[in-house]
């Protein structure tokens, strides 16, 4: 079920993410950061895979491939997360459009 970011939601946006990506790596929650590159974690390209299909999964979400090339970092993956979020909730002809 879909639901619109708000302010008070974006919070809970970014805890999903940090939850997902602790759980796929089967990681201590306490390690992963929205401030966390994937190096510092040791998270290579085969577990970003991992992670975008949860990810893509949880949020009913299609992240492109040219996007994927782009996450480096927690803040990348939660950043895009959330634009493809609000895109996916905009009235038609409103979604923003990716820079």
């Amino acid at each position: 079920m879909p639901e619109e970011l708000t302010p008070a939601n974006n919070d809970q946006l970014t805890a999903r993410v940090l939850r997902i990506i602790a759980e796929t790596q089967r990681k201590d929650p306490a390690q992963v950061t929205i401030e966390s590159s994937f190096e510092e974690l040791g998270i290579d390209s085969m577990d970003g895979v991992n992670i975008i299909f949860a990810l893509e999964n949880e949020f009913d979400i299609n992240v492109p491939d040219e996007e994927v090339k782009n996450i480096r970092a927690v803040r990348d993956m939660v950043e895009g997360v959330r634009k493809l979020v609000e895109s996916k909730n905009a009235p038609s002809g409103d979604a923003p459009s990716a820079a």
